[in-house]
């Protein structure tokens, strides 16, 4: 199995949006729900955190890579015809509106709504007596003992920065000598609530507030004397770096993959290039050039910031228990095909609860879809993987695992799996962004525990999510299994919507068996019965089922192209799509995040529509439906349209056969594309919002209707 990469038709450059614009655009529309005023407050916090946590990320990883372009001197153009140091441009003069907004929502909404509904986030300077003499008491017991003050002259060096690191600058005289100094303290947030709760009684107003915290560097701030006793505190200034975060690791074999990693995230710890340095908007000139030159920044990479750093804390707030400023409560409910009713009563006269079925006799009768959150992940992946580990019959379990939850029901299910005896391989993508540490300490649990673990294919990441269970049936074996577009991750199951499909379709199986065997062995596969898989089969198998719609719409039958994804920046793909628009081929698109297709340019993609939905949970599926002159074709999987899916990650996109099932995907679509709170994207990649309150047609809000009320799609 070897990597087949087609080389991409060109599109103009004036027909592709930046990759890196168009994702500052899609973290604005996540900004915009928690400007809306009909956002719950405490989720307008959530996505005002989200907000600030994406842009880290962003800078850690591709602006990072963009400077480093930039440095090496690379002139290679981008789709659209920047150069690396344009792009960088085009980013600065994109974000520093968009962080003002914020500021100005968090210094004159969000604090002020919050402060009504009796949670106070409140300055160390106005807190009162009372107040003051519990942080200060506080700071002495709880924080001063951890703080490191670090002086900054010739016989000290400016000290290392750590990645995302909240600092207090401070100006310090000699009241002897006449000399002024400056010092930098560490803020420990990492070991201390950034929002420390103060004791609601200490409060002077009635009632008495739910609430009442101040934040962590104020108090460190505030109480510098006794850090620097008999010197005179001139003045304080709060700032924070960003690091180069990526890390560059060779092909390596597993052990020293394993070792690679090990060694990168420690530096990742440290930080490489400083690639942000955040600033207080009070900070002086002269001090703001001292960090500059400790940091080697240039001023493009100097953010001047009114107000707080480091929003991303806001997310703290969500454990306040006040439900009439949060979303409601959402729970799941078992999807119906895997419940067995046993509505009879039991001697105390209490209704006995559902039980279920065996998984493996349902799917033996067809196909089930799931949709995540609406369909419960512990009653449905994780029982599914539960009674394959304690089933006698079933000698082997072989799955892979990307992402996933700390304290992972689906790991317990393999170990347990393991100590029955049975056959257990897990695929553990080391290389999963921001996930290594954790990955590294699963698959060393589960090494222990007896498990197979293997660390995917040379050059490739493995991003496919895929289980496969083999059972002994009478004398024969039969596979089931899960195909899905999310992480194996009971966390995120709740806050992702995913879809997965349960099935025991013999040729799905031996597609199956045969990935696992390349990527566990040696096996140059380069076909599959029913799989279109990365990166040997999905990006031929998904640019001929475009071609063929442009055939149907040549021949007079009509053209259908609708699909749901993460991000469409293929030029390729978008080079397809434009062809396909122009044949007469309707394309109806769902993108969450980026999008480098401008859509609606006449002669070109007048017959394209993009919308993004933004809700209050994370659009994560993907579903790819093909018209085909009246026999609809319809996939899911774990791929976006970006070269890195279809040429440099190994992915699995399945068809769904069962008639009901597409009906089921059908009806989503549309669903999403009638949304009144979606965001239209206009062709110069701006997106328009016609109905940003949530009473008109939402989809998030009728799928969880429609599963309270025990209606499926």
């Amino acid at each position: 199995m070897t990597a087949s990469i087609t080389t991409p038709a060109l599109v103009a450059p004036e027909h592709y949006i930046n990759r890196e614009l168009s994702w500052i655009a899609f973290n604005q529309r996540v900004l915009a729900q928690a400007l809306n005023e009909h956002t719950p407050l405490l989720e307008q916090a959530k996505f005002s955190a989200i907000f600030s946590n994406n842009l880290d990320e962003f800078f850690m990883v591709r602006v990072a890579s963009l400077k480093s372009q930039q440095e090496a001197g690379v002139t290679t153009l981008s789709d659209d015809g920047l150069t690396p140091l344009e792009q960088l441009e085009a980013i600065q003069a994109k974000l520093r509106p968009l962080l003002e907004l914020q500021q100005q929502h968090y210094r004159h909404s969000l604090k002020r709504n919050l402060d009504e509904y009796g949670i106070q986030l409140i300055d160390y300077t106005r807190l009162n007596a009372r107040q003051k003499d519990w942080a200060d008491a506080y700071f002495r017991s709880a924080i001063f003992p951890v703080l490191t003050p670090l002086a900054v002259d010739p016989a000290h060096p400016f000290p290392f920065l750590s990645n995302l690191s909240l600092n207090v600058a401070a100006l310090i005289r000699d009241p002897d000598s006449g000399q002024q100094q400056f010092a930098r303290v560490k803020v420990p947030q990492k070991i201390l609530p950034r929002f420390v709760p103060i004791p609601t009684e200490l409060c002077s107003r009635e009632p008495a507030p739910v609430f009442t915290a101040v934040p962590l560097e104020q108090l460190v701030a505030f109480n510098l004397q006794l850090l620097f006793p008999g010197m005179v505190i001139e003045g304080h200034y709060f700032f924070r770096v960003t690091r180069d975060a990526d890390l560059e690791l060779r092909d390596l074999e597993a052990d020293d993959l394993m070792e690679a990693l090990q060694e990168g995230l420690r530096k990742r710890r440290m930080g490489g290039e400083v690639v942000r340095l955040e600033v207080a908007n009070e900070m002086p000139d002269e001090v703001v050039q001292l960090l500059m030159d400790g940091t080697s920044v240039e001023p493009e990479d100097l953010y001047r910031i009114n107000g707080p750093l480091g929003l991303d804390d806001l997310m703290s707030l969500l454990a306040i228990s006040l439900p009439d400023i949060k979303d409601l409560t959402f729970k799941g409910r078992t999807v119906p095909a895997l419940v067995q009713a046993q509505r009879s009563e039991l001697e105390d006269g209490s209704i006995k609860a559902d039980e279920f079925q065996s998984i493996f006799s349902v799917l033996r009768r067809g196909d089930v879809l799931l949709h995540h959150p609406f369909d419960l992940f512990a009653t449905s992946v994780e029982e599914f993987l539960n009674q394959a580990a304690d089933d006698a019959s079933v000698l082997a379990i072989k799955m892979t695992l990307y992402r996933t939850s700390k304290d992972s029901p689906v790991v317990a299910a393999l170990i347990r799996a393991a100590e029955n005896g049975k056959q257990v391989m897990a695929l553990v993508e080391l290389k999963a962004r921001f996930d290594e540490d954790n990955n590294i300490q699963w698959a060393r649990q589960l090494e222990r525990s007896g498990v197979h673990v293997v660390y995917g294919v040379l050059g490739l990441k493995t991003h496919t999510k895929v289980a496969l269970v083999v059972r002994r049936e009478k004398d024969t074996l039969r596979s089931y299994m899960h195909i899905g577009t999310g992480n194996y991750n009971s966390r995120t199951s709740n806050l992702y919507t995913d879809l997965g499909l349960l099935t025991a379709r013999e040729d799905f199986g031996q597609d199956l068996v045969e990935l696992f065997n390349y990527l566990t062995g040696f096996s140059k596969q380069q076909s599959f019965r029913k799989l279109l898989v990365a990166p040997v089969t999905l990006r031929r198998g998904m640019e001929e089922l475009i071609r063929r719609e442009i055939r149907h719409a040549h021949e007079g039958r009509g053209g259908l192209i609708r699909a749901k994804m993460n991000g469409l920046v293929d030029p390729a793909i978008i080079s397809l799509l434009y062809e396909a628009s122009a044949a007469g081929v309707q394309i109806d698109l769902v993108v969450r995040g980026m999008c480098s297709l401008r859509p609606g340019l006449v002669g070109l993609s007048e017959n394209i529509r993009v919308v993004s939905v933004i809700g209050r949970f994370l659009e994560h599926s993907r579903i790819f439906w093909f018209g085909n002159g009246g026999q609809d074709e319809v996939y899911l999987g774990s791929a976006d349209w970006m070269p890195r899916n279809l040429d440099r990650r190994v992915e699995a996109v399945a068809p769904i056969e069962e008639a009901q099932l597409r009906e089921q995907l059908r009806l989503l679509l549309e669903l999403y594309l009638q949304d009144s709170t979606a965001w239209h994207m206009q062709s110069d990649g701006s997106f328009l919002q016609i109905q940003p309150e949530d009473d008109g047609l939402v989809s998030q809000n009728i799928l969880m209707q429609r599963w309270r009320g025990g209606l499926k799609m």
